[in-house]
């Protein structure tokens, strides 16, 4: 049934855009808020909610049954918090929600949502679902090619705060220092692609500058274990969804590497790709969307040479090799929820040299547990010293048995640490030295 013949759709008209906030999820806070401040450029009032606490996975329950996955859970009680925290007129107010329009539960969360706000007597609220697929269909907010042209310099200005604060902040001397410095970036060009006009001359010479910040920022030589964080989209990247996970890495001593949003970006528009050369389906969407992935990669590959040719960062991978390193481990044809790029992302962690990787997953996420968990074991048997841990989150899972199974995995890992820098030290020791 579509969204129009559904009884409960109510559409975010032209008239609403004067007139209503629209409310926006928390996952990436730093990407979000440089995009809703370049959205308000057509007009849009947005707000990002970025309450936390028990409260929001307990009102999620109050709303949605306990056998939906924690990521909807998570999403729809911190959107019902914020309808019944009185802070806002119910009649002023939308909620947006992205979705991919794949094979999983999370296609259903529009539904969910509507459920929710009409069990609190709120069906009145408009229901906006931001996505590519064409899902459903709003006259008061629809996606343009500018307005996505924009939004992609969010999320790549977004990508490179989050590379440069995660390789700073374990080593700065003052503590806070990267984080400040990304914040006052994220206001900054928030700020400037509000403007509207953006020169990708201008965007470039943004990079460097930001380099050139975060370079200069008192760091303190140590060895710190690398972590990386993979999994599916949402507890992968939301301090909500994971409980502080980075932030509980970095308190531990570690250096966290996660993946960029562009790389879920160009893994969607990628298997738009595959669609055609595996099923031989539309063949007009397939041109397109290699067009688009050759453009998106295009960008990126600009920011990975500016950070190559600075060399005081380690740089991320190419997409283009990305997608070739599952190969003989999984088929390039699973694409159900992170698919094949869950796979490729740990492999791409530990061919940059991040052999500690946390798996984040919601609790009875088949895909995730297909190509996330279920992969840790021929992974291993390719790489023996990597150390791999697959952490469920839910709401009934307790926060401390979380942290002890990371607690153990960052043992090994700084034990493996300890064994590699001894083994280097031996080989110093044993080298002949040189005759002058």
């Amino acid at each position: 049934m579509s969204a129009q013949a559904n009884k409960d759709y109510v559409p975010f008209t032209k008239d609403m855009i004067a007139t209503h906030t629209i409310l926006v999820p928390t996952m990436l806070p730093m990407h979000f808020k440089m995009i809703i401040s370049y959205m308000e450029t057509f007009g849009y009032h947005l707000e990002l909610l970025e309450t936390n606490g028990p409260q929001i996975p307990e009102t999620g329950l109050k709303y949605v049954h306990n056998d939906a996955c924690y990521p909807a859970i998570l999403v729809i009680g911190q959107l019902m918090d914020a309808v019944n925290s009185g802070k806002y007129d119910k009649d002023k107010i939308a909620l947006i929600y992205f979705q991919t329009g794949g094979g999983c539960r999370a296609s259903n969360y529009m539904s969910l949502i509507r459920k929710a706000l009409k069990r609190a007597g709120c069906e009145n609220i408009p229901v906006i679902s931001f996505s590519f697929a064409g899902i459903e269909k709003h006259p008061g907010f629809k996606v343009t090619p500018a307005m996505l042209y924009g939004m992609l310099y969010g999320v790549l200005y977004g990508d490179l705060l989050m590379t440069l604060v995660n390789q700073v902040r374990p080593y700065e001397v003052e503590k806070g220092a990267a984080q400040r410095l990304a914040d006052e970036w994220t206001t900054r060009l928030g700020r400037e692609l509000g403007q509207g006009h953006i020169r990708y001359q201008k965007v470039k010479e943004n990079y460097r500058r930001i380099i050139d910040g975060f370079a200069g920022i008192p760091v303190e030589k140590r060895d710190a274990v690398k972590v990386g964080v993979v999994g599916e989209i949402f507890v992968k990247y939301s301090p909500l969804g994971n409980n502080n996970l980075e932030q509980f890495l970095v308190d531990e001593g570690a250096e966290v590497v996660v993946p960029g949003l562009l790389d879920f970006l160009l893994y969607c528009v990628y298997n738009s790709v595959l669609d055609y050369e595996l099923y031989g389906r539309n063949y007009w969407t397939h041109v397109g969307a290699k067009i688009a992935f050759k453009f998106l990669c295009r960008k990126k590959n600009d920011m990975i040479e500016i950070l190559q040719e600075d060399g005081r960062f380690q740089a991320p991978t190419p997409f283009e090799h990305t997608t070739t390193l599952a190969k003989g481990i999984l088929g390039i044809g699973a694409k159900m929820g992170e698919g094949w790029l869950l796979t490729s992302e740990m492999l791409e962690l530990i061919e940059s040299g991040c052999k500690n990787i946390v798996c984040t997953q919601p609790f009875g996420c088949l895909p995730n547990h297909i190509c996330g968990k279920g992969m840790m074991k021929p992974i291993k048997e390719r790489h023996p010293d990597v150390n791999i841990v697959a952490i469920d989150y839910d709401a009934s899972s307790p926060r401390v048995n979380q942290e002890n199974r990371l607690k153990l995995m960052l043992s090994n890992a700084r034990a493996n640490l300890a064994a590699e820098r001894e083994a280097e030290r031996k080989a110093a020791e044993t080298d002949p030295v040189p005759v002058k």
